[in-house]
């Protein structure tokens, strides 16, 4: 199948439920809403079947021996299970073990993780394993927050409501200080 037939096929569906709850998918307001739901459903799924690790592709031989921590990472994604968005920020610190890599990197590897259905503790798993395998760190440790619009503006309907997931591997999960030092450093700059 084609991509134009799909796109077709796609519009076609949105359309359908436009008419399913009851617009009129012809007034002027709604004309073009298939056509943009479309384009915009490719952009925010554009991660769909790319493994994680692509985005840290290009690694650097470093010898450093402390911690790097990259954090308030925006990101915007869609609860698999309502496909309502939840949006917040990823924090990454890991270990290097004579490899790093560019920090544009993790903010890539966040957006891609984003770029599909997604739960939170899936992206947070998906964000440390990707970091893991690429680089080999001595330890990794991603936290996750989110506000999830499932949550907020339906069902229990809880405004302001937050997740946070957290993630550690390596020594992050044998030595307590450096759990500490990475929940300093988030604190910093608040």
């Amino acid at each position: 199948m084609t991509i134009e037939l799909e796109k077709g096929l796609l519009e076609g569906h949105i359309r359908s439920i436009l008419e399913l709850i009851g617009e009129d998918p012809n007034r002027e307001g709604l004309k073009e809403t298939p056509k943009r739901v479309m384009k915009m459903l490719e952009e925010v799924f554009s991660g769909v079947g790319i493994a994680p690790e692509q985005a840290l592709t290009t690694t650097f031989e470093e010898q450093y021996e402390g911690m790097v921590v990259v954090k308030d990472i925006t990101y915007y994604t869609f609860c698999e299970h309502h496909l309502v968005p939840f949006f917040g920020k990823a924090h990454i610190a890991y270990i290097p073990n004579g490899r790093v890599v560019g920090l544009s990197k993790f903010a890539r590897l966040v957006e891609l993780t984003s770029k599909r259905p997604q739960v939170q503790e899936r992206m947070t798993q998906q964000i440390a394993n990707a970091v893991m395998n690429v680089l080999q760190p001595d330890g990794v440790m991603v936290t996750v927050e989110g506000q999830h619009l499932c949550m907020c503006a339906r069902g229990v309907k809880k405004p302001g409501s937050s997740t946070v997931t957290t993630i550690k591997k390596g020594v992050f999960k044998e030595d307590i200080s450096l759990v500490r030092e990475f929940e300093q450093a988030l604190l910093r700059g608040e």
